[in-house]
């Protein structure tokens, strides 16, 4: 009985982790647009610093001041080895997808992510030779054929903004792994992984975002008529994005890599859908085929995943594993982790 509840409680908590991601990630996404499109802010370094000064902020008022949760103490050693690398590759995910906002729609930008789920599979099998069930990389198929299709015919095709969110796939699939890794190794929670990575990520971005960008910047605010309501603007979203960090990483800890990655692909047509709606970007027909095609993926790959998990029956003697067992972790791919601990 007691069992059945911590399940029914790790279900419900996933389910409550993904949509509060997907409203932040949209919020957050629209937010961007509108600030590169209506408010002429177009300097992607400026705001994803802007961002990671209001998650470092956030993160230590949440710890120190409010102590929602208590302060996790690492080593200055690991902090360089495994939190660094982190920061690092969230900061390149953060800022492509930044600068594909600058020259592509949102609907476009969110379908060519849509592919990190099949990145992140082949990550995995390949650097860290983790084994996948033949079922799992077929039900990854209409997910990526589907993104393929909605990119043939887009209406709004630019070259770097395309570029730039192909290279963000990879890098987002590199901060899933390493951030799952962290916090299901290290015992780490949300807040705390933002508390120990956020300043690591401004401190990577000041310097080029003030070499690359703060002329502009400062012409900005010489020309731009209504400085207090755009700045106000530029700050929530970073107030947002500190919230949509957050919620990133109790996805992560509430899901699994790939889990993450696919539940990316639904929030794909809520982002197509409100993207429309606010900035009128033209969607050709087979762009919506082509979403209807990847929702019928994710739905087929949760299938998949249920599939599998009922190949264990009730009662059958579990093998013993070990945290390094390659085939341990996602050769079933729950969409709730084994463990139960709480964030």
């Amino acid at each position: 009985m007691e069992e059945g509840l911590v399940l029914n409680w790790g279900v419900f908590r996933a389910v409550l982790a993904i949509l509060q991601w997907w409203g932040f990630n949209v919020t957050v996404i629209i937010m961007n647009k509108w600030i590169f499109q209506n408010l002429d802010f177009k300097f992607p370094l400026t705001v994803s610093c802007i961002h990671f000064i209001c998650s470092s902020v956030g993160a230590y008022i949440a710890i120190k001041v409010l102590k929602i949760k208590p302060l996790i103490e690492v080593e200055p050693e690991d902090r360089w080895k495994r939190i660094f690398p982190m920061s690092f590759v969230f900061c390149i995910n953060i800022v492509l997808g930044n600068v594909s906002l600058r020259y592509i729609p949102v609907s476009f930008m969110q379908t060519i992510k849509s592919f990190t789920p099949a990145t992140t599979v082949i990550l995995q099998w390949l650097v860290w030779r983790r084994y996948f069930e033949w079922r799992i990389w077929t039900s990854l198929i209409p997910i990526v054929g589907g993104i393929l299709l909605t990119s043939i015919t887009e209406l709004s095709f630019n070259a770097f903004g395309f570029c730039a969110a192909l290279f963000g796939c990879l890098a987002t699939s590199t901060k899933t792994i390493l951030a799952e890794s962290l916090l299901h190794g290290y015992k780490f929670d949300s807040i705390n992984t933002v508390y120990y990575m956020a300043p690591f990520a401004t401190m990577i971005l000041a310097i080029p975002a003030v070499l690359l960008e703060g002329a502009g910047v400062f012409n900005w605010f010489y020309t731009h008529e209504s400085i207090f309501s755009a700045m106000i603007i530029i700050f929530t979203s970073g107030i947002l994005a500190f919230c949509l960090n957050f919620s990133i990483f109790y996805v992560i800890h509430s899901t699994t890599a790939v889990t993450f990655n696919v539940a990316g692909n639904l929030k794909v047509a809520v982002a197509v859908l409100v993207s429309w709606l606010i900035f009128r970007n033209p969607i050709s027909g087979m762009n919506a085929i082509g979403c209807a095609i990847t929702l019928s993926g994710c739905t087929f790959y949760g299938y998949v995943r249920h599939k599998l998990s009922q190949q264990q029956l009730p009662g059958t003697p579990r093998t013993p594993r070990t945290p390094r067992t390659p085939r341990s972790r996602l050769e079933v791919t729950p969409l709730v982790n084994e463990k139960q601990d709480k964030v």
